[in-house]
């Protein structure tokens, strides 16, 4: 995989509100994350829903579906189905849940689904890695020292996520 130089920014637009040129930035790096990770290991077969799903089970062992929906914000028929591929292809393992209802179930990632996890954090660092080699010791010291910051800013956005804060106004003022 080759990494072409880094191209500089654009300066954000004063007009655009607090945020949305962080947002602008983390999104196109999720992006290009996820593009590298594909072209570095071509063979990993499942989606990156599917990865972000056994990376929240390895992160919550026991966990149910509808806690997975609410965490990944994804829908309960959504989780469904990619539990259910999942467990198809022996990376979930689903047991009932410790409480009354015995319908319910929890869900835990088997050995496979570990080393699927692991697999593609490691590919993940390895671009990383790659891509900041191609970048010079200030802009490396730089994303060193905000590292800390980024994740406090995941942790905030996580908690308020759980919170009525960031919920569509459903207020129907007239």
């Amino acid at each position: 995989m080759s990494i072409s130089p880094p191209v500089a920014a654009s300066a954000p637009d004063s007009s655009d509100p607090p945020g949305s040129s962080l947002a602008d930035t983390i999104s196109r790096l999720r992006r290009a994350l996820r593009r590298g990770a594909r072209v570095a290991d071509p063979g990993n077969q499942l989606s990156v829903a599917q990865l972000e799903l056994l990376a929240s089970v390895a992160e919550h062992p026991g966990t149910r579906p509808g806690q997975l929906a609410r965490r990944l914000n994804l829908r309960p028929n959504t989780v469904t189905t990619l539990v259910n591929a999942l467990t198809n292809l022996g990376m979930i393992s689903r047991a009932a849940a410790i409480g009354g209802d015995r319908r319910a179930i929890s869900l835990s990632v088997t050995e496979e689904g570990l080393r699927a996890v692991h697999a593609w954090q490691a590919t993940n660092s390895a671009v990383l890695n790659l891509a900041l080699s191609t970048l010079t010791a200030g802009q490396r010291n730089a994303l060193t020292r905000a590292t800390p910051a980024l994740d406090a800013l995941a942790q905030a956005i996580d908690r308020l996520a759980d919170t009525p804060l960031l919920a569509p106004n459903t207020d129907s003022a007239g």
